[in-house]
């Protein structure tokens, strides 16, 4: 372990400081330290303040606070920045003449910018003046997360609902090209809470259930410091923003009173399993029919490009196979899949076809296996109905959560190593990201980890309780592809069996921690810091 696997990376919250402990700084903090980061606060005002409302704000002098940022520059340069409360224009025309540089200096910094001015609460804590300046700073943030009553004076649109909200999240996008978190918190009276992450070529929509609770000091301070906690830990965008929801989600169910007035947020940790939100893309349809599921365990699970070695695998007693065959032609393909679909008949086993699911429907095919990119093309009502099975590769919060709005045959976690199969839209996600992704699923819809696996991997990835493992490369190039698999499905079985010991001697005290990758620092294999 290096000295940069064992640092927490830093996070710099420039924001005010609230007297009753739930909001501002003291939120900020709170929830950095919470969720693996080291914080650092910049003061931008002190404000009077218990849990019935602001009395009074007072800002920070501008030399101060100048003071207060070189200081940090010097010694501890951040991964992610949280800008909350600015208490003057002043602070605001430094930040923007001081966020190109440090953008340049410090490559992948990324910048949150909560735009207070109406706290959850209704009160005001940024008068008019103030907060249009703040339009000189957009263009120099990564993300702006305003509620409803702050896109309306960043816009100048009429926000009442949410058709209103989306209106001026676009206008905003399109005039600064930053993308905007448009938070549904004040759509108060519906079943659920929509938040929308706009951003240019994109646009997810993040619900969850309506928690009727009256402690929600803070949200907006906790959600922004946690997309910044997620980003410094090197989760883009998408990901950080599905994390912090999850994370503000559990924390308004444990909320707890601190006085007479709102109460304060939980801070209950990294969220596993339970409380992540529905996600989808905006223009994701409605299925109106379900997935059959698999009749067989995953296992280990060969990626294959030949029809050839696919019978062979078959034939040595392989009971799923994906078909991944990059072609065009028609005339090649049809032959093709046809011999792999005959195969698997012959054999009862699990053969999935990658990519191509019109011709798996007309052939039909046992299932299909797409990327995220083709369930934007991809009919899935239509396989749905003709009884495939559909297996959807993640590489991330986001695409999990999209991914489980589906109900899936399977879903495929990765790519966890480094692989040289195809360019990936992501980093390695390692180990520990692995065990988190499998916690988020179901654990009756079967998972399984892909990209880069090798026989000495197999372990660490037992012991984060996946389905199976889809192999490409260890079996394609072997010298005798049969004989590898045959050496990887042993070891996988014998390891599925000590796994299921295990877990039959959990208690609800010890669990089988000795199992699990640790859920702090990300420092295993694959998972660059």
């Amino acid at each position: 372990m290096t000295d940069r696997d064992a640092t927490r990376p830093i996070v710099w919250t420039i924001a005010g400081s609230d007297s009753g402990g739930g909001a501002g700084l003291q939120a900020d903090l709170l929830t950095l330290h919470d969720l693996g980061a080291h914080g650092c606060s910049v003061v931008t005002a002190v404000t009077a303040q218990n849990s019935l409302g602001v009395r009074s704000v007072q800002p920070m002098d501008i030399d101060l606070l100048v003071s207060q940022l070189d200081a940090l520059a010097d010694d501890l340069p951040p991964r992610a920045i949280k800008i909350g409360l600015l208490g003057s224009a002043d602070q605001v025309r430094h930040l923007v003449a001081t966020l190109p540089r440090w953008k340049r200096q410090w490559p992948g910094l990324g910048v949150i910018l909560d735009p207070v001015c109406v706290a959850t609460s209704g009160d005001r804590l940024a008068d008019a003046d103030l907060f249009r300046a703040l339009g000189e700073l957009l263009p120099w943030v990564d993300l702006i997360t305003p509620n409803w009553p702050e896109l309306a004076q960043l816009t100048g649109h009429a926000v009442n609902d949410e058709v209103g909200a989306l209106r001026a999240a676009r206008a905003l996008v399109e005039t600064t090209a930053t993308a905007v978190l448009a938070k549904g918190g004040h759509a108060f009276g519906a079943d659920h809470s929509r938040d929308h992450l706009l951003a240019p070529g994109q646009h997810w929509v993040l619900t969850q259930p309506r928690i009727e609770t009256r402690h929600n000091h803070g949200t907006g301070c906790t959600l922004g410091s946690a997309i910044a906690a997620a980003w410094a830990r090197d989760y883009p965008l998408e990901d950080a923003v599905t994390v912090a929801n999850a994370y503000v989600h559990a924390g308004l169910k444990q909320a707890y009173a601190t006085g007479e007035g709102a109460g304060s947020l939980a801070r209950t940790g990294w969220p596993l399993g339970e409380g992540f939100a529905q996600a989808r893309h905006a223009q994701d349809v409605e299925l109106q029919h379900r997935f059959a599921p698999l009749h067989r365990p995953l296992g280990v699970y060969p990626v294959v490009s030949d029809t050839t070695l696919l019978e062979d695998l078959l034939d040595a007693g392989v009971t799923t196979v994906q078909l991944r065959l990059k072609l065009d032609d028609r005339d090649r393909l049809v032959p093709a899949i046809r011999h792999a679909i005959e195969a698997g008949r012959r054999y009862d086993a699990q053969v999935f076809i990658n990519d191509h699911w019109s011709l798996a429907i007309e052939l039909g095919a046992y299932g299909v296996h797409l990327g995220q990119e083709d369930l934007e093309e991809a009919d899935l009502d239509a396989i749905a109905r003709a009884g495939l099975r559909l297996g959807i590769s993640t590489h991330g919060y986001a695409e999990l959560c999209r991914a489980r709005t589906f109900q899936p045959s399977y879903i495929a976690l990765g790519h966890v190593f480094p692989t040289q199969t195809k360019d990936m839209p992501s980093q390695p996600q390692g180990l520990e990201r692995l065990a988190r992704y499998r916690a988020v699923v179901d654990p009756a819809v079967p998972t399984v980890a892909i990209g880069g696996i090798k026989n000495h991997h197999l372990p660490g990835i037992a012991a984060c309780r996946v389905d199976g493992v889809a192999v490409v490369t260890a079996i394609t190039e072997a010298e005798d592809p049969v004989a590898a698999w045959q050496v990887l499905d042993g070891r996988w079985r014998s390891l599925r069996v000590g796994a299921h010991s295990v877990r039959e001697g959990d208690t609800a005290e010890t669990g089988s921690v000795a199992q699990r990758p640790a859920l702090l620092h990300e420092t295993s294999e694959g998972n660059p810091q």
